[in-house]
């Protein structure tokens, strides 16, 4: 087991760039982390409701993306959205992968969209500059992120995530982001239909299934 950590040390150093040494680690560590989660059940949790209907609607929320340009939802109608907290230094970070991968396998679909935050432990620490760079060189995101900000329930929280996790807004759901990267999807009609935790990969059955309906 101690060998082939570092072996995936070793290989994470050679394919990563502008990577702090952290960063470098958890990205070698992903296969396991994701193994254990799913071995152990942990953040695994999915909810969903594909009947609900909005109290407010989705397409009226608008935010900022991460280079300051406004960014209206209302343009995504008629797509499927994934709408995903992230964080740089995480030990999931390496479903950025994932993520890209699926923007483009379903790209006539599905719009993903990443909202940096640094509200577990931490893990979001850079400016959205650094951000957009270290995804762009170690993971080649190319689908939207969103300016960094916070999406755990409080004073500050993002209007988006104020409305994936309030039922009187979006008809049913409260549950808020437990850790980085819990996926939330709305439907082409501007309906959140599920949920998943961190550990539900992005190209995981449970996710591809919602997909290929």
């Amino acid at each position: 087991m101690l060998i082939a950590f570092w072996s995936f040390v070793e290989i994470a150093n050679q394919n990563s760039k502008n990577m702090t040494g952290r960063q470098k680690v958890l990205k070698a560590v992903y296969p396991m982390l994701m193994w254990f989660a799913g071995k152990k059940g942990v953040n695994t949790k999915n909810l969903s409701n594909e009947n609900s209907v909005p109290p407010v609607s989705f397409y009226s929320l608008k935010d900022t993306s991460n280079n300051g340009t406004p960014f209206n939802f209302e343009q995504l109608k008629g797509k499927k959205i994934m709408l995903v907290n992230t964080a740089s230094d995480c030990g999931y970070t390496g479903q950025y992968d994932d993520l890209q991968k699926l923007s483009e396998q379903y790209k006539e679909k599905l719009v993903v969209i990443g909202f940096p935050a640094n509200d577990f432990k931490e893990q979001e620490k850079g400016s959205d500059e650094d951000i957009a760079a270290f995804c762009r060189i170690n993971f080649g995101v190319s689908f939207p992120l969103m300016k960094k900000s916070q999406v755990k329930k409080g004073p500050g929280q993002n209007k988006i995530f104020e409305w994936l996790t309030d039922p009187a807004k979006n008809g049913w759901n409260n549950k808020q982001p437990s850790w980085n990267f819990c996926k939330y999807i709305v439907d082409e009609e501007g309906r959140l239909t599920h949920f998943f935790e961190s550990a539900i990969e992005p190209l995981g059955k449970e996710i591809t299934a919602v997909l290929n309906p």
